[in-house]
C-alpha cells in the first residue's frame, strides 16, 4: 500500500482559522483549482519515520523547515487508495519567499517525452471555509479533525 506523510499548517486570526495549502505543478494540474490543493506531503518508504518524512516533504515543497508542537491526526485514505498520515502545526509562514523543488514527469502521457516541472507551483493561506473547497476531498478530513481537537482545548 502506498503511504504519504504531510503537514497541515494552520494559523489563527481573530477567532478564525487559516490553512496553508499547496497546488501541484505541471500541465495536468494547471487549470484545476477546487479539490486540487493539498497539504505539503510526499510518499514514505516502509519503516521510515512518517513525521520525519512529512518534515522533509514540507522542506522540498516550500524551501522552509518547520518545527514545533505537532498534533498527530488520524490517517485518511484518498480515492486512489493511498493512505495519508498528517500532523498539524500552528505556525505562520510568509508565502512570497517559498520555492519548490522540481521533478521530472512523462508528458504528454505515454509519449516517452519528459519535462521538468516544479512539484508545487502555488502556496496559499485559506480560511477554513475556502480550504474545505480547495483541498483534495479526502484530505478535508484533516481539517475537520483539527477543528474538533482545537474546539475541545
Amino acid at each position: 500500500m502506498k503511504m504519504s506523510a504531510g503537514i497541515l499548517l494552520f494559523k489563527r486570526s481573530e477567532e478564525q482559522l487559516f490553512y496553508f495549502l499547496v497546488h501541484p505543478g505541471g500541465p495536468f494540474w494547471k487549470n484545476k483549482d477546487l479539490g486540487a490543493w493539498s497539504i505539503p506531503k510526499g510518499e514514505a518508504s516502509e519503516g521510515e519515520s512518517l513525521l520525519e518524512r512529512a518534515k522533509i516533504e514540507f522542506l522540498e515543497e516550500t524551501g522552509k523547515t518547520v518545527d514545533g508542537r505537532f498534533i498527530e491526526l488520524m490517517p485518511i485514505t484518498q480515492k486512489a487508495g493511498k493512505k495519508v498520515f498528517a500532523w498539524a502545526l500552528e505556525k505562520d509562514l510568509e508565502t512570497s519567499e517559498l520555492k519548490s523543488n522540481t521533478i521530472i514527469i512523462n508528458w504528454p502521457p505515454k509519449t516517452g517525452k519528459t519535462m521538468e516541472i516544479p512539484e508545487v507551483d502555488r502556496w496559499e493561506w485559506f480560511s477554513s471555509e475556502e480550504a474545505m473547497q480547495k483541498i483534495n476531498p479526502a484530505q478535508a478530513g484533516f481539517i475537520v479533525q483539527l477543528e474538533e481537537i482545537l474546539s475541545s482545548e
